[in-house]
C-alpha cells in the first residue's frame, strides 16, 4: 500500500515503536493523527490527540476529531499497551478491550459504506502475549500475558470479518 496523502493514526505514538511507525509513515508522504498520554512530536503533517485509549469516550472523540481535521482515514496503527501486575485490570482494559475497540471504530470510519475509501489496520501486540505458561498461577502476569495472546486470536477473527464486510 503507498501511503502518500493517507491518514494514519496511531496509538501509543510518543515513543517506541510507535513512534517508528509514526516517523515511517511521515518519510513516506502520510498525515499522521498521533494518540497518546505523553505529547512529543513535531507539527509536521501531524496532529496530536492526548487519549487515555482504556477511556471510551475519550478513544471514539480521537477518531472523530481526526477524521474532523484530514476529512478521512485511512491507516489505523493500535500499539498503546502496559505491563503493570498491579493494575491488571487496566492492563486488560489497555491491551485487550481498547484494541478490539480501535478496530471496530477505525472500521466504520474506513468502511465503504459510511463515506471511507477503505483501508488497513495494523495492531501490534508484545512478544509476551506468546508465552502464556507462566510457573506462578496465582501471578497477574499470567493474565497480562493471556490479554495479548487473546488480542492476537481476536486480531484474526476481527480481520476475517472486515474481509467478507464489503459494506
Amino acid at each position: 500500500m503507498h501511503v502518500n496523502g493517507k491518514v494514519a493514526l496511531v496509538t501509543g505514538a510518543a515513543q517506541g515503536i510507535g513512534r517508528a511507525f509514526v516517523q515511517m509513515l511521515l518519510e513516506k508522504g502520510a498525515k499522521v493523527v498521533l494518540v497518546d498520554l505523553n505529547r512529543e512530536f513535531e507539527p509536521q503533517r501531524t496532529i496530536f490527540i492526548q487519549c487515555d485509549v482504556a477511556d471510551q469516550e475519550q478513544f471514539e472523540g480521537t477518531f472523530k476529531k481526526a477524521v474532523e481535521h484530514f476529512g478521512k482515514l485511512d491507516i489505523l496503527v493500535n500499539n498503546a499497551g502496559v505491563n503493570n501486575e498491579k493494575n491488571w485490570e487496566s492492563t486488560i482494559q489497555i491491551n485487550l478491550t481498547s484494541v478490539i475497540r480501535g478496530t471496530y471504530i477505525g472500521l466504520e470510519y474506513m468502511k465503504k459504506g459510511n463515506g471511507g475509501d477503505g483501508g488497513v489496520i495494523i495492531n501490534i501486540s508484545s512478544l509476551a502475549g506468546e508465552n502464556i505458561l507462566c510457573l506462578n498461577i496465582c501471578s497477574f502476569l499470567t493474565l497480562i500475558k493471556k490479554s495479548q495472546s487473546t488480542l492476537n486470536f481476536l486480531v484474526n477473527i476481527l480481520s476475517f470479518k472486515a474481509k467478507s464486510n464489503t459494506a
